[in-house]
């Protein structure tokens, strides 16, 4: 039997990542990627979910390398029958933050500015109360933490998170996506047709997609449809 969790995520902090950096502005997407959702509800570094992650060390607290290992770390999902959608934004607000650069001639090597000019950046952020929802396909119950960190500032959010009726399995027919979606994780099982881009690393995002292939239903929202057998994939 598939599980399917419905899941909300409140912010309690303001939430960073640099999404795209214009100049000294590093701007944060209102779009929760589904990497990093895989680590923030701890399916990567937990060994009931991954034991590859789990034996060497907290992946969330620790990194010794600046190196993205996102197929060796989600992979092994894919054999436990977890996917974790993008999330897409209910409600939500920005905020501007300041900040100054820190001087860094004690352990760097810097070269003398003949110009007084500050050294300052701009973080455009996520503003605390805003809201996500996404979705978890589970082929076995899930117990899931209520509060989680997410972000660059390991912001605190709640989760809420309800598990859906029993999904109606649909044959293959053109239908539209409301959230948002991985393509390379579902671009094998589906015919997109059209879809919005939204650009942001490791892997653009797609919303508004319209496609042909499997999808679930539900009886008590029937316009809520979520593909069949999405995977995570890497490209090559």
């Amino acid at each position: 039997m598939m599980h399917i969790y419905h899941c909300i995520l409140e912010l309690h902090d303001s939430l960073y990542f640099a999404t795209r950096e214009i100049g000294r502005l590093y701007e944060t997407e209102p779009v929760l990627h589904n990497y990093a959702l895989s680590y923030v509800l701890g399916f990567v570094d937990n060994p009931r979910f991954n034991t590859v992650v789990a034996e060497e060390h907290s992946y969330r607290y620790f990194c010794s390398e600046q190196i993205p290992k996102y197929e060796e770390h989600l992979t092994p999902l894919n054999q436990q029958g977890i996917y974790v959608t993008p999330g897409k934004a209910l409600n939500y607000a920005a905020v501007l933050n300041t900040w100054k650069y820190a001087d860094n001639r004690y352990y760097v090597e810097m070269k003398q500015t003949e110009k007084n000019i500050p050294s300052f950046g701009r973080t455009k952020e996520i503003a605390p109360e805003s809201q996500f929802e996404f979705f978890i396909i589970s082929e076995r119950t899930l117990v899931l933490p209520h509060w989680v960190r997410i972000g660059k500032w390991a912001s605190k959010a709640k989760l809420e998170i309800k598990e859906l009726p029993k999904p109606r399995h649909n044959q293959s027919k053109e239908f539209y996506c409301s959230f948002p979606l991985n393509p390379l994780d579902v671009m094998f099982t589906n015919h997109v047709l059209s879809y919005d881009t939204v650009n942001m690393p490791p892997v653009s995002l797609i919303r508004n997609v319209r496609m042909i292939g499997e999808y679930y239903t539900f009886d008590d929202s029937p316009e809520l449809k979520i593909p069949v057998r999405m995977q995570y994939r890497f490209a090559s």
